[in-house]
């Protein structure tokens, strides 16, 4: 996973690499007997790729936490990166990681480009998930990593079927932070990063880009948010100023369960969404979780 994403896209053995990728992970999971299923959501003549997680010790429709990407990362990777499925299970949550647009399978395999209007492709979603019979419709949060920070509260701000939003590393002004690397502040997630960026979101240069990272940001929106919303943040994070993260939570101004949770050295998941500890951050989240959409509490 981590040699695919770290090549160039226009780099030819980057497709077959990621053919392999898939297979392996796919024939892992059967090998493990882990209780996975893959799901393929219509949109846009194609579909939208996720890998589904049920909930343990449940009878019936239960609750759901979608968890999609940030900039450079797959369903596969997060999905690995730690026990986070697992931990949602045991709590009585099932959960769904997704390829968003600009991610995975949606970008690699369907030319998806990233929006900045993430609910253009967040309801198509929730429609979907509405028609599960495994799946209790009022009970669906999403969860976002990395620019996840910022595709998920503008998807939920504006799709109000989502009971509740969780960042998992606060990202309010992306647009702000693209002229702050070019002035070579902050850790590039990628070596080639410029061309990534401009291959995630559709651009032919660099004038294009920036216009449109412009647009990737949060001032105005969060203040949309009615339901519950969760902003995690590593207090060393390298590629997003914690800064970000007090942004986002003050502007939460008519959620009606707010929490601001910055994770500090003593307890680990410092880093940039919490990779240095996914297992502490995670079981704190999915705590949050359960609380709110109605699991058991670890």
């Amino acid at each position: 996973m981590t040699a695919e994403r770290m090549q160039a896209h226009g780099y030819a053995p980057r497709k077959a690499l990621y053919a392999k990728f898939l297979k392996t992970f796919t024939e892992g999971a059967r090998l493990s007997g882990e209780p996975l299923q893959r799901m393929e959501i219509p949109y846009a003549g194609a579909h939208l790729a996720g890998v589904f997680t049920p909930a343990e010790g449940v009878q019936g429709a239960a609750p759901c936490l979608v968890i999609i990407n940030g900039l450079d990362s797959t369903k596969e990777m997060v999905y690995r990166a730690g026990l986070f499925p697992q931990l949602l299970a045991k709590r009585g949550i099932s959960s769904l990681f997704l390829d968003q647009p600009g991610t995975g399978e949606a970008l690699r395999l369907h030319g998806m480009t990233a929006v900045a209007n993430t609910e253009a492709w967040a309801s198509k979603v929730m429609d979907y998930l509405q028609t599960r019979p495994e799946i209790d419709p009022a009970r669906i949060g999403l969860l976002g990593v990395s620019l996840g920070g910022y595709y998920c509260p503008r998807a939920v701000a504006f799709e109000p079927r989502f009971a509740l939003g969780v960042v998992w590393g606060a990202n309010h002004d992306w647009g702000e932070m693209q002229k702050r690397r070019l002035a070579r502040e902050g850790e590039r997630p990628v070596p080639h990063y410029w061309e990534h960026v401009r291959w995630v979101w559709g651009a032919s240069d660099m004038d294009e880009f920036m216009a449109i990272a412009q647009q990737v940001h949060l001032n105005g929106v969060m203040a949309r948010i009615k339901v519950p919303f969760l902003v995690t943040h590593g207090e060393a994070d390298r590629q997003i100023p914690l800064e970000y993260a007090h942004q986002s939570f003050d502007q939460l101004t008519a959620s009606p369960d707010r929490a601001l949770k910055i994770f500090t050295p003593r307890e680990g998941g410092i880093h940039h969404s919490s990779l240095d500890n996914t297992a502490n951050a995670g079981a704190w989240i999915a705590d949050w979780v359960a609380q709110r959409l109605g699991g058991r509490v670890a």
